[in-house]
């Protein structure tokens, strides 16, 4: 017998499209993001084969406050760096030679957060690079502070991910192994390229070892 069509889903998304300038930031779509994203999307899928409202929005809220948490220290820290450019006088803002694009198909509250929290990351290193390049942080300084908050993001993406094998292992030993199996791989994330058409998948190739990120490098 042939195999069985895999279940298609007509689902809600919207496509939106980010543009994240700074080399640290970056760097997170080559380390890890898509491996988040697709955590992201397989959370929803597991949890709406669960069909358990109950789990559904105990573990939404999880992962929700997680990426909510790591958000509002970002926004904190942006804060605290703008009014140190104030400070110093400082009101022109670098632009950046090799921004990327990319388009994100959010289909759940969670995904968008996360897709904003990179956002939130890109804005910091911005500001973080203009007092840099105006000589109020040192290179040190400033190193040291986009490594540190970048681990902080790869580590929350650590945490999202287990988060879903958690949620996979559950619905499989509730006998929903099959329905997993059955359910159609979905593209969430795909780099934009120069001419403005979508390129294949953000780290496409990218494998668990790439949430380790080196200081350098």
């Amino acid at each position: 017998m042939p195999p069985a069509a895999r279940q298609s889903f007509s689902r809600p998304v919207f496509d939106q499209t980010i543009t994240i300038q700074s080399n640290h930031a970056q760097r997170l779509l080559d380390r890890g993001f898509l491996l988040v994203v697709r955590a992201l999307y397989g959370i929803d899928v597991v949890l709406r084969i669960l069909g358990d409202d109950e789990e559904m929005d105990q573990v939404e809220g999880i992962v929700g406050a997680l990426i909510g948490a790591l958000a509002t220290e970002l926004r904190a820290e942006h804060g605290r760096l703008a009014q140190l450019r104030e400070a110093n006088g400082i009101s022109a803002t670098p632009r950046y030679t090799n921004p990327r694009k990319i388009t994100v198909h959010i289909s759940s509250p969670q995904l968008a957060q996360y897709t904003a929290l990179i956002e939130e990351l890109d804005r910091l290193m911005t500001v973080m690079d203009t007092l840099w390049l105006t000589g109020v942080l040192t290179n040190k300084q400033r190193a040291d502070g986009a490594y540190q908050w970048r681990i902080r993001v790869l580590r929350t993406g650590r945490e999202i991910i287990e988060i879903e094998r958690r949620a996979r292992a559950s619905a499989e030993k509730r006998g929903k192994g099959e329905a997993l199996a059955g359910v159609e791989d979905s593209v969430v994330a795909q780099e934009v390229s120069p001419e403005g058409s979508e390129a294949e998948d953000v780290g496409g190739e990218v494998e668990d070892r790439s949430m380790v990120d080196p200081k350098h490098g």
